[in-house]
């Protein structure tokens, strides 16, 4: 029995996927659970709609993407933190102060989860980080950390 699958299945396909299934596994396990339904003309319609549809999202999400990857390459933050004689800070900038920090000065929400900073930030001066907006774009933000 040919079936479209709605969900992932370890044993047989992923999701999208039209498959082949036993008549039984299908009718006794897929149907019920709601992890396929039987491949008819009028289902392969709906499943291509719901690709077209789920692509125009992929679409826009990726021009945003690309807007707030321009917004953030263009904007600078500044952080003031106490510091040294030296030039070391007395703690350090985390990537959850810099999202802080850009939301206060720029009026725009980021995820510290998408700041990608190795290492805590712990000198007075410029430092670029990277944050991936996207799966397919990331933008370079500049943090001016400021001692006082």
């Amino acid at each position: 029995m040919k079936v479209i699958l709605l969900k992932d299945d370890k044993k047989i396909g992923k999701k999208g996927q039209m498959v082949n299934a036993k008549d039984g596994y299908a009718r006794n396990f897929l149907f019920p659970q709601g992890i396929a339904i039987e491949a008819t003309s009028e289902n392969l319609k709906r499943l291509e709609r719901e690709k077209k549809h789920l692509e125009n999202l992929e679409k826009e999400s990726l021009e945003y993407a690309k807007l707030l990857a321009e917004k953030i390459e263009n904007a600078a933050i500044e952080i003031k933190i106490k510091a040294g004689d030296n030039g070391k800070l007395f703690g350090s900038v985390t990537s959850k102060e810099i999202a802080l920090g850009y939301e206060k000065q720029h009026k725009l929400e980021l995820d510290k989860k998408k700041i990608d900073l190795k290492d805590p930030i712990k000198t007075v001066g410029t430092h670029l980080v990277t944050i991936k907006i996207h799966s397919e774009v990331t933008a370079t933000l500049k943090v001016v950390v400021i001692g006082i």
